[in-house]
């Protein structure tokens, strides 16, 4: 049993208090998933108090790090540090105001209709969530458009004014879904070090053990994407846990991927280590033993006890804050042309004069649509620096390259490229660019009509929450070229390029 209230220190109150929080919401909302919760307080506290560059009071600071639960069926944990960090919440035009974003009346309604606090993470409802979370994959997926938004941004404007980290928490569900093998791929290839996961190796599904289906070696898998790898053994220990972050920090070449070796359900006497504790609230009983455990008072609910609020505050809410007015006093006396530019970016603006070149066509002439489409993207992209164009190795034949005098490749060697090659992962392009457009890029990406089915849940997560238009759905150009009928026995590959009369 841990230690009474009185004797608990203020980080150990803290991880127990994110903890209770979490299940008292989900027992009084009957529905939820306690267990990784219980099990990740500890690292979520770590990671936000000491690490997390983040101003509560300026939630949408524009160098803050990034924070993803892209495990967002564990989403008391993210809204537990909402509340306990006291998060300002941003209205719908964009302003700071004096009501929290999450109060401990919305952790009370978890899970219920209007809530800002419902079952799974959504950005356009919640005040400090960066993206909405709900099938799983598509956190992560998106994060790393996140990361590449920080690096561009860090070679176009200079690293005194963007220098940000994306901090991601996965869990089994993710590393099953196949857009994460996609995301995880290209983030190795482009050599993302600003990018961190953090997997959540419970080793419990809904279904039971993950050796009912998932029994790969998940950090050779990182390995030879080209990531660095390493463990947390203990997911209680500050010590490690802060040991590993300090491992991303320093990294500057690769992205990171931690193994948090975890207890699901930890502090259940019954539960702890099984499925049940995964998808089911823990009930009045256990909640009682498992309350006890942490030497909680067992007749309190939604307890916050006296310096819990306060531990947050000279944390990371002095620390934000610190960073936060920092920062502001580098913008201020950055070049006039990088503040200008910034300012529009960052307001989801166009310059003056974007479209005075766009070239007009007549009708009845004979272009193919995506070529008038490709002359269009080029006239643009000359006065929208922030607009980056990529293909899923369709670039020639979709017609979404921008030309040389436009533009490079944003690759290792040249973060400031506008030209992106996404190679053949269509379920990560629609994903990795709507972690772009949420970080005040225009991106733009495009396939074949047919192979937008694979991106159907990230379109679908475009228009649910909101995004700047770029990733909505007129982000995808789609194209379609009269190659073999589906009815033909050609060996030819799915990639064969247009015919000469294909529009």
């Amino acid at each position: 049993m841990t230690d009474t209230l009185s004797s608990q220190s203020p980080d150990e109150l803290s991880i127990n208090t994110i903890r209770t929080l979490s299940i008292d919401a989900i027992d009084k909302a009957n529905s939820g998933h306690p267990g990784a919760a219980m099990a990740l307080a500890p690292l979520t506290l770590k990671m936000w108090q000491d690490y997390l560059r983040y101003d509560p009071a300026d939630p949408h600071w524009p160098n803050r790090d990034r924070f993803v639960l892209s495990a967002g069926h564990a989403s008391m944990l993210i809204y537990s540090m909402i509340h306990l960090a006291g998060v300002k919440r941003v209205d719908h035009d964009g302003n700071i105001t004096d009501t929290p974003a999450i109060s401990l009346e919305d952790v009370k309604d978890f899970r219920q209709l209007d809530s800002v606090t419902p079952g799974h993470p959504e950005s356009h409802l919640t005040t400090g969530v960066e993206t909405t979370t709900g099938p799983l994959g598509q956190g992560v997926a998106t994060s790393v458009g996140m990361a590449v938004a920080g690096l561009w941004k860090r070679a176009e404007y200079g690293e005194e004014i963007f220098d940000y980290d994306v901090y991601t928490i996965c869990g089994d569900g993710d590393m099953m879904e196949g857009v994460s093998h996609e995301a995880a791929s290209l983030a190795g290839h482009q050599k993302l070090h600003n990018l961190l996961w953090v997997y959540d190796s419970n080793r419990i599904t809904i279904d039971g053990s993950t050796d009912l289906a998932f029994t790969e070696d998940v950090e050779a898998r990182f390995l030879a994407y080209g990531w660095n790898v390493h463990h947390i053994n203990d997911a209680n220990d500050l010590d490690e846990i802060g040991a590993a972050l300090d491992k991303f920090k320093a990294e500057k070449e690769k992205p990171t991927f931690i193994l948090i070796h975890s207890h699901i359900g930890y502090g259940s006497p019954n539960k702890v280590d099984t499925a049940d504790v995964h998808g089911n609230p823990l009930g009045a009983d256990e909640t009682i033993l498992t309350k006890e455990t942490y030497g909680w008072p067992t007749d309190a609910h939604f307890l916050v006890p006296d310096g819990v609020y306060e531990n947050f505050q000279s944390g990371i809410g002095k620390r934000g804050a610190e960073l936060n007015a920092a920062w502001k006093e580098r913008f201020e006396v950055a070049g006039d042309e990088v503040k200008s530019a910034a300012k529009v970016m960052l307001a989801g603006d166009l310059p003056d004069g974007w479209d005075a070149d766009i070239p007009s066509f007549e009708a009845g002439a004979e272009i193919a649509t995506r070529s008038a489409s490709q002359k269009t993207l080029n006239a643009i992209a000359p006065k929208v620096s922030w607009m980056l164009s990529g293909s899923a190795d369709l670039t020639g034949s979709a017609s979404s390259g921008l030309t040389p005098d436009v533009s490079g490749v944003f690759e290792p060697g040249n973060r400031s490229g506008h030209g992106i090659h996404l190679g053949v992962r269509e379920h990560e392009s629609a994903a990795m660019s709507n972690g772009m457009a949420l970080s005040h890029l225009r991106p733009i990406w495009s396939t074949y009509l047919i192979f937008s089915d694979y991106a159907r849940p990230a379109i679908r997560l475009s228009a649910l929450d909101g995004s700047p238009s770029s990733t909505g759905l007129p982000m995808i150009r789609s194209a379609w070229a009269k190659t073999d009928p589906p009815t033909s026995r050609s060996n030819s590959s799915r990639r064969s390029g247009p015919s000469p009369s294909s529009t």
